[in-house]
This record gives structure tokens, sequence and C-alpha cells, in this order.
């Protein structure tokens, strides 16, 4: 799960903006092979057809399991870490050493089994974070992707989880990055770097944030084995680029969650290099649970497998997700009968899914998508209803989650998504469909391992046809690619 706290706007538009069009996967592996450190990346699971990603060097792939850890010193002594001159951070009043539980140089035995009940990210297969960003929606979905890969630091080949976090704002695509995380022997995690990739209308504007340990600086501790309070420690310690301290502020706590209370909660206070303090709150088998900053909110909405129920998805569900979806193509054909008659169908169900247990962020979501939904169905507003039941659908499958499995509706969420670059390239908003092929290119990263070989090998030449197109700025052979598209996914038969 992602400790990255709430985005900045600020983030995305530093740099230059990247030219031409570079899908998810490829974006990813021109990092990887910049990076020169030994990896198994998702690009080479997926099978890429991009010609970025197939470019990046053979040298840069290997086995996980031929690198194990060793441990960093020899004789039972203990090795410090080197800490990075903080002498320049006059707006951060940092914690005393002995304050600091993150100053010993740790082993790595079995980094990728984390049992950590405040950072499970070895067992969270998918997680749904909602809130509020300067106003507009804010969504990160955070995905534990099959693939791992090796870090070299302290004299250790370390074997880290790749953690992929997605964020959009007001509903479009803003920051993706993939997180490298391990636990070490005495329960602490560790954060090995990210891969970053910032986004300003629909194109990547820079990778600001992106960092490795032993290149740019250390590993740092993100969750203690055993956090008390008073207990200090940086999820980030290279001061001038990325930096923050976390102080633990209070332990064992009791708060209420997205589906009602949670106990064993740790808060603490996680102190910026431009001076802000931000409160964020951790709970056991959810990671982290809430941020804050002002009025700029982050709350957790779902974390699967801790929130799956055993019972098969609920009619009212399925009803949700499919005549939203109906509501959205009867939009497009002007069949204006048709989508009302859905709205009515959508309506009913989502009172009786509203009177059961539904995850308080996301309750508000479906019910202004819903009214968003009626006045542009009453108004004719074809662009206006696909949007609404764009959100309607997409809240139908979050819900999902908790009942079908993680590839199941993220394959959903790809033909949603086509759906929607459909959408946007007949209204011609270039920029959104741009953004909309990076996040079916990003989804492709999740379900790659679940997919069949021929259903793999189709979802990349298509993906791979769709960005001519795009990247040339032709809307209706977009669209017409990603309606295609669209009805291939919806073809695959889940194993």
């Amino acid at each position: 799960m992602d400790y990255r706290g709430l985005p900045t706007s600020e983030s995305s538009r530093r740099g230059a903006r990247v030219p031409g069009l570079v899908s998810g996967l490829a974006a990813f592996a021109l990092i990887v092979s910049a990076c020169g450190s030994t990896t198994v990346s998702p690009t080479q699971s997926a099978q890429s057809a991009t010609t970025a990603a197939s470019a990046a060097p053979a040298s840069t792939e290997a086995s996980a399991s031929a690198a194990p850890s060793a441990a960093p010193t020899g004789g039972g002594e203990t090795a410090l870490i080197a800490q990075p001159d903080t002498g320049s951070m006059d707006n951060i009043e940092l914690a005393p050493d002995d304050q600091r539980v993150d100053l010993e140089v740790p082993t790595f035995s079995d980094p990728t089994n984390v049992t950590n009940p405040l950072f499970p990210v070895s067992d969270q297969h998918s997680v749904l974070q909602l809130g509020s960003v300067e106003g507009e929606a804010f969504r990160a979905e955070v995905t534990l992707l099959p693939e791992t890969r090796i870090v070299a630091w302290e004299g250790q080949q370390v074997e880290v989880l790749i953690s992929q976090y997605v964020a959009y704002i007001g509903g479009r695509l803003h920051e993706v990055a993939y997180d490298l995380y391990a636990q070490a022997d005495d329960g602490s995690v560790w954060y090995f770097g990210e891969d970053v990739f910032n986004f300003a209308d629909g194109a990547i504007v820079d990778t600001h944030g992106t960092w490795l340990a032993g290149r740019e600086g250390p590993a740092a501790m993100i969750m203690p084995a055993d956090p008390q309070v008073g207990d200090a420690y940086r999820p980030e310690n290279i001061p001038g680029f990325v930096f923050e301290e976390v102080v633990v502020k209070a332990v064992d706590q009791t708060a209420d969650g997205p589906l009602g209370p949670r106990d064993g909660l740790l808060i603490i206070e996680e102190h910026h290099l431009d001076g802000v303090i931000e409160d964020k709150t951790f709970g056991p088998g959810y990671g982290e649970f809430f941020t804050g900053i002002d009025a700029d909110t982050e709350s957790l909405a779902l974390a699967i497998p801790t929130d799956a129920l055993p019972e098969p998805t609920p009619e009212e569900l399925i009803t949700l997700h499919d005549r939203a979806m109906d509501a959205f193509d009867a939009a497009a054909a002007d069949e204006w009968d048709a989508a009302a008659q859905a709205l009515d169908d959508l309506t009913a169900a989502w009172e009786t899914i509203g009177a059961g247990e539904v995850p308080l962020p996301i309750e508000p979501i479906v019910t202004d998508a819903l009214a968003a939904l009626g006045g542009a169905i009453d108004g004719q507003d074809a662009d206006a209803a696909r949007q609404a039941a764009f959100g309607v659908a997409e809240s139908a499958l979050d819900l999902q989650l908790r009942h079908r499995s993680q590839l199941e509706v993220d394959l959903g969420r790809m033909v949603l998504w086509a759906a929607r670059m459909v959408a946007d390239a007949e209204a011609e908003e270039l920029g959104a469909v741009n953004g909309d092929f990076f996040v079916i290119d990003y989804f492709r990263d999740r379900v790659a391992g679940g997919l069949a070989d021929a259903d793999l090998l189709e979802l990349n030449t298509q993906l791979e046809e769709l960005g001519n197109p795009v990247g040339e700025r032709d809307a209706a052979a977009s669209a017409e690619g990603a309606q295609l598209l669209r009805e291939t996914v919806e073809g695959i038969t889940v194993r």
C-alpha cells in the first residue's frame, strides 16, 4: 500500500513535458533500465508489445530467486545507516537520534513475506482510497503486482515487492508509481524507492519523485515492527529531494472506518520538506487508514482481502454495473427512453444496496452520480450522461471487489475505461483520450499474469495498434480502436 500521502498539483507540473506517447508498461521499463538494477518487471511478465518496452536491455532482467539476501556485517556487529546531511533543512524540527528507530542496517532473510499488520502490503491484492484534493474528487487504486525486483543496498541483494499506485484527481489520471517494499527480519517494513510518473492533460509531464535505494540514498523504514509513542523514523531520507520524518503520536486507538469501528490504530505526524505536517492513521489489516492536510483528505474505502465477503455478488450490484453501462450506450445512441428506464432500474438497485453495508466514502459518490445521470438524461446531454454513467459503473465495480477476484474487477475496469475512451474520442477531447490510453495500459500490468496466453497476445496487439491513432491524435480512429478493445476485453473469460 502506498505511503506517499496526498498528491499535489505542484508535483504534476515540474519538469518538461515528455514528447509523444509512451505506454504505461513502456514508461516503467524505461525507468527500470535507467536504474541499472536487476529486476523482474511487469513489462517482462506482460510480454509488452510496445517498442520502448521491448527495447529494455536484457541485462536488466533476472529471476528474483537468483540473488538471495546477505547479512550486511560479520562478527555480530551492528552497522549503522549513513545519514544524509540535513544541515540545510531549517524548516523542520528533526527528532533527536535517541528517538530514531531506523538507524541500524536491517537484514532481509524473507523480505517479500510481510507480516507487519500495520503495513500488510504482501497480503493486500487491491486497495481503494477516496477523498478530496483542492476541492476535486481524489481516487487511488493500489495493487500488488506478482513480479518482484532485486535491489542492491548495504551489501545485500534484497528482493522487493512491487506495488502499483494509480491516483486520479477530478476523475482523470494524476500520478502513477511503482513502489518497492520489503520486510526486515525484525518485522519492520522498508521502502526501497519508487518509479513515478506525474500526469497533466493526459500526458506524462515529469518523473519527479523517482528514487532507488543505493542510488539516490538509503532505503528507509516505512513502518516499525512495534511502533511506540515518541518513535521517530524517516520513510524517505534524501534531503532536498524526497524527505519525510514521522513521529508516532498514539497507538492502539479506536476510530470509525469505512465499514465501522476499528481497533489497534496507529496515529502519526509526518513532517515534510516544505514544513507541512500531515496527520496519518494506520490500521491492522489495512495499512494507511486516513490522511489529512487541512481540507484535503484521503480515506480508505476498501482493502481486499481484508474486506472480502464469501457470498456471491448480489444481483443488485450486478444490476448497478450492467444498467449503468446500458445507460452509457443508450446516451451515446440518443435513445433517451432506454436511458431513462436504465436509470429507474439503477435507482431501485441502489435503494436496496444502500440499505445494507456500503463503505462510507463510496455511498455519496454513487448518490451524486445517479443524480447527475438523471439531470443529463432529462437534458438529453449525451456527454454528461456518459460521464455520470461511468461514475456509477466504476463504483459498482469497486463494491464488487468484496465478492469477485481482483482480476475480474480490473478486467471490468478496463472495459469501462475503453468505453470512456470512445466517449472522449467522439467528443474530440484528445488529452483525455491520451490519459485513457495510459490508464488502460496500467490495468494491463495488473491483469497480465492471470490471462491465458492467447488473450494476453490479443490484448497486447490491440493496445499496440490503438497506440498509433492515439499518438497521432486521430480521434475517429481512436474511438474505433477503443470500441474494438472494449469488445475484446468483454470477451475474455477468467480461467
